[in-house]
């Protein structure tokens, strides 16, 4: 009952510190609560209290003779915790996920030569995404040719780029595959 009012104490605390009235008002209660209560988990306090749990109840052992009541004590707790923090874990997996996915789309979206068709691309299904890394594993094949490491390609004209520095540049190794040329393949 102590660490469920040290936890509700420090999450109110924690709550109050980071978010204004403002923002505060705009999410709901469980968005509050998924957000201290992560932060909370996360930290050495929650490990130490934990710790002290585990401690106090395996002191306890000989007080109660090792009974299955206090088995169950410690089985129980810990399955309950197990079990939401399941839930809370994706909650704040999802959302930084989602919050990573959203800041590499600005990077894509702002950069002038970045391929836009890899904006938005954790919609996609896993055909596409398999399709989308052959690309890049013909890419990486490409780039394995240069000795120069600055050297870059984009999805759309990988191939076709290679193909042109292998005739221009002495610093590529001349090697003949069906990746290197696209024209053995169509035939």
């Amino acid at each position: 009952m102590a660490f469920l009012f040290v936890l509700w104490l420090y999450l109110s605390k924690l709550n109050a510190m980071t978010k204004s009235k403002k923002s505060a008002k705009n999410n709901s209660f469980f968005e509050r609560f998924a957000n201290a209560a992560t932060k909370f988990t996360g930290s050495s306090i929650a490990f130490i209290i934990a710790t002290l749990i585990v401690i106090v109840w395996a002191v306890t052992g000989p007080i109660f003779n090792y009974s299955e009541t206090w088995q169950l004590v410690i089985n129980t707790g810990t399955t309950i915790i197990t079990f939401l923090m399941v839930f809370l874990i994706q909650k704040a997996q999802n959302k930084d996920g989602k919050a990573i996915q959203l800041k590499l789309n600005e990077l894509i979206a702002a950069h002038e030569k970045a391929s836009n068709r890899m904006v938005d691309i954790e919609d996609l299904t896993e055909k596409e995404l398999d399709q989308l890394h052959k690309f890049y594993v013909t890419i990486a094949t490409l780039a394995k040719k240069e000795t120069d490491i600055h050297c870059s390609h984009s999805i759309d004209v990988a191939k076709e780029l290679n193909e042109l520095k292998l005739k221009t540049n002495k610093h590529f190794k001349n090697i003949d595959n069906e990746l290197a040329s696209p024209k053995s393949k169509s035939s």
